[in-house]
């Protein structure tokens, strides 16, 4: 459902305006309500609430017991955050979240189907630079015989 790469810029409130492209699918799909959340990656996730909704579901029926699945409800769970589009299709960015991934006025949307990631712009770039291949390794075996 979302493609794409949009560079944006955060107002001085910490709004993030969604291009004009998403937001009608976004208004259908859940009445512009969505929830921004922590990735591993240091960048945020926002996903329409239905979507969301299942994701924790499924994060909260996995046994807390390995540790590491506690971190990953913790991050996830944890840092979740309920927003709502305004009338000119902004969000706001929480100031944690926006601490958590080092944002300023520079950001990147990045379209991943079902979600979103917003990324610090020179993290992003970082990124790109430096995932150009798959370096140590080589391509995973989820990705042997695929092509595009």
């Amino acid at each position: 459902m979302f493609r794409g790469i949009a560079q944006l810029n955060l107002d001085n409130k910490g709004r993030l305006a969604v291009p004009a492209r998403h937001r009608d699918a976004l208004i259908e799909r859940c009445g512009g309500h969505l929830v921004v959340t922590a990735d591993a990656d240091r960048c945020l996730l926002i996903y329409p609430l239905p979507d969301w909704e299942l994701i924790q579901q499924k994060l909260e029926g996995l046994s807390n017991l390995d540790s590491r699945v506690r971190d990953l409800q913790r991050r996830l769970i944890g840092f979740a955050v309920d927003v709502e589009m305004d009338g000119a299709g902004r969000v706001l960015i929480s100031p944690a979240l926006r601490e958590f991934a080092q944002l300023d006025k520079n950001v990147v949307l990045v379209g991943q189907g079902k979600k979103f990631e917003l990324w610090n712009k020179d993290n992003w770039e970082q990124l790109i630079d430096r995932t150009g291949g798959f370096g140590v390794g080589g391509l995973p075996p989820e990705l042997e015989g695929f092509s595009l």
